[in-house]
């Protein structure tokens, strides 16, 4: 959903669009290895600057700790998964957005469709194609994403961030259980 929404805007005529693509591509041009030890700075629960700003908005007193609690670590190890999809879905659905010809949005004006319509019952159906692509291709990512995990929690605390990869390389490699590693 962001990303359809940093698509939209990419997509419209607005001054210095080319700076905002590029700046939209910036993350995804970063390794994951880099994008995951930045988070897990900024996630740090005295010296990173999220909880530095929920403190001086006074959202909260205690510091977080982010990456230490399960339920915590859980949902930031899936927002940094998110942040780093960002760049290449919004790319997808950009150029699936750049091949919907104007017609079709001049005869849906013509028809009387307001903006909702008109991404409704013009712009949706079109992408759907690149939506199935954009949507499997993030599974298969999902499933990848070794370097996020590991830095940023290894899959602790208590193995509650594990995906498949970490916890077998943590089972085969770390703790030199081969037999289990293979069979996994």
């Amino acid at each position: 959903l962001i990303s359809m929404f940093v698509a939209l805007a990419l997509n419209e005529q607005l001054p210095g669009r080319r700076m905002m693509r590029a700046l939209v591509l910036l993350p995804w041009a970063t390794a994951l290895v880099i994008t995951a030890a930045i988070f897990k700075w900024m996630l740090h629960p005295t010296q990173g600057p999220i909880n530095g700003l929920l403190r001086a908005w006074g959202i909260t007193q205690a510091d977080p700790a982010w990456l230490a609690r399960p339920d915590l670590a859980f949902a930031s190890v899936i927002a940094v998964g998110i942040w780093v999809s960002i760049p290449f879905t919004a790319t997808v659905l950009l150029a699936g957005l750049q091949s919907i010809p104007d017609d079709l949005y001049e005869a849906a004006i013509m028809d009387g469709a307001n903006a909702w319509q008109r991404f409704v019952h013009v712009t949706l159906p079109m992408l759907k194609p690149v939506l199935s692509v954009a949507v499997v291709l993030n599974v298969i990512y999902v499933f990848n994403s070794f370097p996020i995990i590991w830095v940023l929690t290894e899959g602790d605390p208590a193995n509650q961030t594990h995906i498949i990869i970490t916890y077998l390389y943590k089972v085969a490699i770390r703790e030199r259980e081969f037999g289990q590693g293979y069979a996994m």
